[in-house]
């Protein structure tokens, strides 16, 4: 009887994936996943764990004489959203102390992007960064729309010695070398100068340099639009030749004139990005793309401090975000095309 039961007991389990069930296989599945780890709540060792980053030392190599930074596992510091902090004025009328993210005791630095050689947030530079170097463009092009339209209008629709006039005009401007203009009005403007004032001339001269192109697309549609059936009803008609600009004609090539802004937009943000990043635009204590990039101009400073580069991210993703609003926005004004 018992040599019976012996020979009827199972033998011992050696492999437990035999009879381990759904939910286990699934984590030991997923535990096999490293990447999954890394963006997930939970360590390999089945812990949960909030956001946290590790504190860096400091270290300067005796031979190189270069600062190295280190990352030191044994420092956690937990990460939380709309945490405590300094105290800021939202919009200059609101006092407040809650950040979107930051360290959860409030004293500890904390850069996202990471911090100049002054020991400045990288991330906030280049927030505040982004009303300037946006404005810029917008502004420039508003100014450049509205110079655009009406010189190219007049020169189409009138045509005769007034075409004339402005054509040789507006090859007179194309004419005029860009760097060499910028580097004699660098040159000109004294380094005491208000930097508002600065920022004024800088997107006023981008506006009146950028308007050419856009005149030579207006005075091309209307060219062709001017023998139409309803432009000449509107003479007819009695309409003045300014109504039948804005009433008639503009509209019928908003298309066009929609993506010729959107590709200016991201022209003049380059253009004033590049600029600056030479040091013949804008200049400290202003805060713009194009000055926060005149520090990764060091080969030393960006291979101590990458991150220095992260400002030219945010110009390559606006620029590219403008380009695709444009195409977006040239579609849906003229459905009739497929």
């Amino acid at each position: 009887m018992t040599d019976q039961a012996i020979a009827l007991s199972p033998e011992p389990i050696r492999n437990t994936a035999a009879v381990a069930g759904q939910w286990k296989l699934i984590w030991w599945r997923f535990c096999r996943h490293r990447l999954a780890l890394r963006f997930a709540g939970y360590d390999a060792a089945g812990q949960f764990h909030p956001l946290y980053v590790n504190g860096y030392s400091m270290k300067i190599d005796p031979i190189a004489l270069s600062r190295n930074y280190v990352a030191d596992p044994a420092v956690v510091i937990p990460v939380g959203f709309f945490v405590k902090g300094e105290p800021y004025r939202l919009w200059g009328l609101f006092d407040l102390d809650r950040h979107l993210i930051g360290p959860n005791e409030a004293g500890k630095p904390f850069y996202l992007f990471g911090a100049d050689r002054l020991g400045r947030d990288v991330f906030s530079r280049t927030v505040h960064g982004t009303r300037v170097s946006m404005s810029v463009g917008l502004i420039g092009v508003a100014i450049s729309l509205i110079l655009g339209i009406i010189l190219g209008g007049i020169s189409g629709l009138y045509g005769g010695w007034v075409d004339d006039v402005i054509q040789r005009c507006i090859e007179l401007i194309n004419s005029i070398p860009t760097i060499p203009l910028w580097m004699g009005l660098a040159a000109a403007v004294p380094i005491s100068a208000d930097p508002i004032l600065v920022y004024l001339w800088i997107t006023v001269i981008l506006s009146l340099i950028g308007w050419t192109d856009l005149a030579r697309v207006v005075r091309g549609r209307f060219l062709s639009l001017k023998t139409e059936d309803f432009v000449i009803a509107a003479h007819l008609d009695g309409c003045s030749r300014m109504r039948i600009i804005w009433r008639h004609m503009v509209p019928s090539f908003m298309s066009h004139i929609i993506a010729s802004v959107t590709l200016a937009i991201p022209t003049m943000i380059l253009a004033e990005t590049a600029l600056s990043f030479l040091g013949i635009g804008l200049r400290p204590p202003v805060v713009s793309w194009g000055v926060l990039l005149q520090e990764a101009q060091n080969i030393l400073a960006v291979s101590s401090a990458p991150w220095l580069f992260l400002p030219g991210l945010a110009v390559i993703v606006t620029v590219l975000a403008l380009n695709f609003l444009g195409d977006g926005l040239r579609d849906a004004a003229d459905p009739y095309e497929y």
